[in-house]
């Protein structure tokens, strides 16, 4: 089955796709995380990709479509796949359909989120700058403020997670990304998930709409 994980940045896209992948036995693509592991590589796309994503704006659209368009070539997309933070504007989506061909995407799950409930979980996230564990400051806060308890490092904030990047990631959604809800809809392939709840709640809303197809 070939779905896409839709929503506002903060939705909990990750977290479900990865218990998703568990359980339909699927890959997990994230543009998110091919591109943060890309800024390691200190190339010079590299050098563009990070101050891209700390001013909070979007990856322009033919490089995106590039990199997914790679992705989705491997034997491990055969059965299907579950695509997280892609398409992000009208032109991706377009483009995907003439990636998919014959194929199609059965379903978009697009998680609803406030835009309180979102600065709230972006903004609390800490990551350890040793041993990468993650933490948040109100749902998995580390004992000691500001120290790893797995390796004792420092704990950090990234850039893209601090309210005036956040509130400028939520512009740039509203105003480029959110028409992919009009052109879902028109096709009759997507389903509204209550994202102010619970991550076991959420998840069990993507697995009935996910079955019932």
């Amino acid at each position: 089955m070939n779905l896409i994980l839709f929503g506002a940045p903060g939705s909990g896209k990750g977290t479900q796709a990865e218990k998703l992948k568990d359980k339909y036995q699927i890959p997990h693509i994230s543009t998110g995380d091919m591109f943060r592991k890309a800024v390691e590589d200190k190339s010079e796309l590299a050098r563009q990709l990070k101050d891209i994503m700390e001013s909070g704006k979007l990856v322009p659209d033919k490089l995106v479509i590039d990199v997914v368009n790679e992705r989705l070539k491997k034997e491990d997309c055969i059965k299907g796949f579950i695509l997280d933070g892609f398409p992000r504007t009208l032109i991706q989506g377009q483009a995907l359909e003439n990636i998919l061909g014959e194929k199609r995407i059965e379903v978009v799950l697009y998680i609803e989120l406030s835009e309180k409930e979102t600065v709230k979980r972006l903004s609390g996230r800490r990551g350890c700058s040793d041993c990468k564990a993650g933490y948040h400051v109100v749902f998995q806060p580390p004992k000691k403020e500001n120290v790893c308890d797995r390796c004792s490092g420092p704990l950090f904030q990234r850039d893209d997670d601090k309210e005036d990047t956040i509130i400028q990631r939520l512009k740039v959604y509203n105003g480029e990304t959110a028409p992919l809800v009009d052109y879902y809809q028109k096709q009759g392939i997507l389903e509204e998930i209550n994202g102010n709840v619970s991550v076991d709640e959420v998840f069990n809303q993507l697995c009935k709409v996910i079955d019932d197809k």
